[in-house]
């Protein structure tokens, strides 16, 4: 029996082209996002691959659709070997434009949309005693980043949550790992109106993201110089960080 991964956010993006990866290799793949009709789209798109891919539409802001879907999936496909929690939603935000309906929504999808598929998963990978859960968070997780705040704040909260459930699940046979990416080219990073160092394709990242996926490391980070720059940052002092970051609000 192929393994049974379950892709939220699959119809674009990282998703989308984790999803035809990971089919083309032999999974079968169930893609989840709030439209059934994109992700007819992707499958449809794919006709060699339509006996992998498998449609299943699900808003993660509803847990117990979370919880309804994720026992569906069991039941008609089977069970789930890796749950990518990887809905997201993006808005940059500068001071002038302050608006806590887009904090109130980053944190509804990025934040709660993971928690929710935490709490539709872990019951039955820790029943049975195996399993993974990858939730993506961001490279932007690591320190306030101008323009970024809403966002930002959301990722922190993904990243620190898995911080804090990780050692609780050691053990238990059930992995839980975070996926830090950079700049991703998508609809989503076509918003920004700066220059994104070493941007790449939703195809790069998810070859790294299928390259580390059945190792035990907490976290998948890519593209890898970017992220130790920005794992250089976490240890610099409040003063020198605000030094640079006031640069970059002065640009």
């Amino acid at each position: 029996m192929n393994r049974v991964i379950m892709i939220t956010g699959a119809s674009a993006g990282i998703g989308r082209a984790l999803a035809i990866k990971l089919a083309r290799a032999d999974f079968q793949v169930v893609l989840s996002a709030r439209r059934e009709e994109t992700l007819l789209e992707v499958a449809q798109a794919h006709p060699d691959l339509a006996d992998k891919l498998h449609a299943y539409p699900l808003d993660v802001t509803d847990l117990e659709a979370c919880k309804r879907v994720f026992a569906q999936v069991e039941a008609e496909v089977g069970e789930i070997d890796t749950f990518i929690l990887n809905a997201g939603d993006y808005d940059p935000m500068p001071l002038d434009d302050f608006d806590p309906e887009i904090f109130r929504r980053l944190i509804e999808v990025n934040y709660l949309g993971a928690v929710n598929g935490l709490a539709a998963a872990l019951p039955a990978m820790r029943a049975r005693g195996r399993g993974q859960i990858l939730l993506t968070a961001s490279l932007s997780a690591y320190r306030g980043l101008p323009q970024a705040a809403p966002y930002g704040a959301s990722k922190a909260a993904v990243l620190n949550m898995a911080e804090s459930l990780r050692p609780a699940l050691d053990g238990s046979g059930v992995g839980l790992r975070v996926i830090n990416p950079g700049f991703v080219k998508t609809r989503l990073t076509e918003k920004n109106r700066f220059a994104m160092p070493q941007l790449i394709t939703p195809e790069e990242a998810a070859d790294y993201i299928i390259k580390e996926l059945d190792r035990d490391a907490f976290e998948i980070v890519f593209p890898k110089r970017f992220g130790y720059t920005l794992k250089a940052l976490r240890l610099l002092p409040y003063r020198l960080y605000f030094w640079l970051t006031r640069r970059m609000v002065q640009k």
